[in-house]
């Protein structure tokens, strides 16, 4: 499994509760992009409309070597492939308890290009605080062990 890209604030900006794998509808050229590592999650986010699941903001570079078919949009909308089941759980929960769906990370897995979301809950301002504070007091922990 080779991972492509990351979204690194997701876990400092969210609480993680449930993860999914999803497949993701794209073209030629995307796929081409995405194997140079062109691609850039900060800011993406998924929405649920007519009962399909779409990931939007996620920017896939267009690929310089695909002539006149490199017109479109890098930031388009791209369907995201779920089981319905999977489809009705996340409705349920965006809607009744708050919860927000999250882009985490674009990886290949075989010849698939996935993507893992998750379902989340927002950060308050003093989680952030606690967050930092833990990655800071690990940071100097690992610094004395690496004295010793």
């Amino acid at each position: 499994m080779k991972q492509i890209a990351v979204n690194k604030s997701a876990s400092f900006e969210y609480f993680i509760e449930e993860k999914y794998e999803a497949g993701i509808v794209l073209e030629g050229a995307e796929v081409k992009s995405l194997r140079t590592g062109k691609v850039s999650l900060n800011e993406s986010f998924c929405e649920l409309r007519g009962g399909e699941v779409f990931l939007k903001n996620a920017h896939i570079a267009l690929y310089d070597k695909s002539g006149a078919f490199s017109t479109r949009d890098s930031r388009k909308d791209r369907k995201l492939l779920l089981h319905r089941v999977e489809i009705s759980k996340i409705v349920g929960k965006v809607h009744e308890r708050g919860y927000t769906l999250v882009p985490l990370r674009i990886y290949f897995k075989d010849a698939l290009v996935k993507v893992e979301v998750a379902l989340c809950r927002g950060k308050h301002a003093y989680d952030k605080k606690q967050t930092i504070k833990a990655r800071d007091q690990k940071r100097e922990m690992d610094r004395e062990a690496a004295r010793y």
